[in-house]
């Protein structure tokens, strides 16, 4: 075999079509255009979305929603989740090396979700009051 012998598997690819080469050939006169206006004319351009003038889709649709420009560096931890981290004091970079925070979070939050079955020391993680009561009801410490 050869790279200049190598074809596409026969029918895996459609004949290119032919416009505007006569009636008999099916695409002819206006070749699949329509009639008249922008688009059919050679080189009509229009933005994507455009709709000659009414107001397009996308601007009469209501805005819903909202993206956190903070989401990308924030970071949420569970509680019952730091069982799994095996490193002592549990920091970043403990909590990036256990893969429970995205590796490109500068900070990290410790949220009341689960139970903490033993003593855990947290240092330089954010934590709620919640989780900090228990964590330190489990005989854990948290410094900032």
């Amino acid at each position: 075999m050869r790279l200049n012998t190598i074809k596409p598997g026969v029918g895996s690819r459609r004949v290119r079509l032919r416009v505007g080469r006569g009636a008999s050939a099916g695409q002819g006169k206006t070749c699949g255009r329509g009639v008249k206006g922008q688009r059919a004319r050679k080189g009509g351009y229009h933005k994507v979305g455009f709709e000659g003038g009414q107001m397009p889709l996308q601007r009469r649709m209501p805005k819903v929603g909202f993206r956190s420009a903070m989401k990308r560096e924030r970071a949420e931890v569970r509680l019952h989740e730091l069982a799994l981290v095996k490193v002592t004091p549990i920091d970043l970079a403990a909590l990036k090396g256990a893969q429970l925070i995205a590796v490109f979070a500068e900070r990290a939050k410790v949220v009341l979700s689960g139970e903490l079955k033993s003593a855990v020391h947290l240092k330089g993680v954010g934590v709620t009051k919640g989780a900090r009561a228990a964590i330190e009801a489990a005989g854990g410490t948290v410094t900032s």
